[in-house]
């Protein structure tokens, strides 16, 4: 009977153990998705490129958000010519690329939030972003800055 006991105790601990393994294998792959996609996104801004209107974009963000962006862009609605993915105007590629900080994954339901701060100098950014997997792929649905505003500013 004690030998049924341990190995039932044993055999409920090795699935609660590659269950968590298997959470924090969906976690790092969260954040190494949101890592790989602005080392990309970077890239093509870099190179003059406009990376909202590149298909590859859907490789990391989903379907809805990008046709959102494409149709606000194309009626002149985005908020003051800020980037949506990076919160700003400028970018210093050789800056976020080395100086890239993620936190730790929080997941929500079927979302995972990761926090994350790209730069150090002049063009630092903290971003929320949001992301929910499609298939083995973690893809961007949101993207939040840590700034004390509202669009437009003049809400009172």
């Amino acid at each position: 009977m004690a030998k049924t006991g341990f190995l039932m105790a044993f055999v409920l601990m090795l699935v609660a153990a590659m269950s968590q393994a298997a959470r924090a294998q969906d976690y790092a792959t969260a954040e190494g998705d949101v890592k790989a996609f602005y080392s990309w996104y970077v890239r093509q801004v870099d190179q003059l490129k406009d990376p909202l209107n590149d298909d590859h974009i859907y490789a990391y963000v989903e379907k809805t958000t990008v046709d959102a962006l494409r149709a606000d862009a194309k009626r002149g609605a985005l908020p003051y010519d800020v980037d949506y993915f990076i919160k700003g105007q400028d970018v210093d590629p050789s800056d976020w690329n080395s100086h890239t900080v993620t936190r730790p994954t929080v997941m929500l339901d079927d979302v995972a939030v990761i926090l994350a701060t790209f730069g150090v100098a002049g063009t630092k950014s903290n971003l929320v972003i949001f992301l929910r997997k499609h298939g083995n792929t973690w893809k961007i649905m949101k993207v939040e800055d840590t700034q004390n505003h509202f669009w437009p500013p003049s809400w009172k």
